[in-house]
């Protein structure tokens, strides 16, 4: 292949890791937007997500679009449960204080990850996708799955939108991220937003995973470049903006993919990293993130 069709196939591997990181690096924004804590252990219920798809998916026999179905399904809401007893027994107690909270959710981490070490094992095991209908190009064949993975995730950031932006759900969160005092004045219960906003990033986050794992494979270890990724990009696009976390990961999963695929995927990250240091100097609310006041 020449030039174009290297850099079609790079483009669209790019996409695919656009839309995985988009879902992923929303799941942080909204935890650090309405909580204002940095969950280091967000890439761990990514992993988390993604062994139980394993698990579930070859537990299920028949067709294995019903077992991704119900990994789909399941997976996720059994990391939102693990994310509201993380949130009940360990950030409520510490009142969601920063400091105390990113020590807390860096000992979560070594926890969720060890777990996965003994119970499912240090090898990487992949997860059959639910079908295998190639789309062709002009220059070759696709993965159909790869872009239904980049639809699926469009469809979830679009109803993200618009709870965020049209329901009364979404309105006692950015009320709560506001001003926290004022919500509980008017009798907003704030320790049950906190533990809903949690489990929901926990679970974006183990859904991203559930879409990536039959493409890479799960591994007890895979979470911590997602977790690297978000940071950058809410870094980029600004806390608590889902255009901007959309944006940046459109911007980074492409550099991503391009950069790898003509020269390294050191340089890409070394682009990545030089970017981040460059939006904090110059843009330290990130791109799309507002002025504190």
């Amino acid at each position: 292949m020449h030039f174009g069709p290297h850099l079609l196939l790079a483009a669209l591997e790019g996409l695919v890791t656009s839309a995985v990181l988009a879902l992923t690096a929303l799941g942080l924004s909204l935890v650090f937007g309405v909580m204002r804590v940095v969950n280091v252990a967000h890439g761990e219920f990514f992993m988390l997500g993604a062994v139980l798809a394993w698990a579930i998916s070859t537990a299920i026999s028949g067709h294995p679009a019903v077992g991704f179905v119900a990994a789909l399904v399941i997976a996720p809401l059994l990391v939102g449960l693990v994310a509201l007893l993380a949130e009940r027994l360990v950030l409520r107690r510490l009142n969601y204080n920063p400091e105390g909270t990113i020590v807390a959710t860096i000992g979560m981490l070594y926890i969720i990850q060890q777990l996965a070490l003994t119970f499912y094992g240090p090898e990487a095991r992949p997860v059959e996708p639910p079908f295998s209908y190639r789309i062709l190009l002009p220059w070759f064949g696709y993965s159909g799955y790869k872009l239904s993975v980049v639809a699926a995730s469009a469809i979830l950031l679009v109803i993200t939108w618009l709870v965020l932006t049209r329901t009364k759900i979404g309105l006692v969160m950015r009320a709560t991220q506001y001003d926290r005092e004022t919500a509980q004045a008017f009798g907003i219960p704030v320790e049950r937003v906190y533990a809903g906003v949690f489990a929901v990033g926990a679970m974006l986050a183990a859904i991203a995973a559930v879409l990536i794992v039959p493409i890479s494979q799960a591994h007890y270890l895979m979470g911590q470049d997602p977790l690297l990724l978000s940071f950058i990009v809410v870094i980029i696009g600004g806390l608590g903006s889902l255009r901007g976390t959309v944006v940046a990961a459109i911007l980074i999963g492409l550099s991503d993919g391009i950069v790898s695929m003509f020269f390294s995927p050191t340089l890409a990250k070394i682009i990545a990293t030089l970017v981040v240091a460059m939006v904090l100097v110059f843009r330290p609310q990130g791109l799309f993130g507002a002025t504190s006041r």
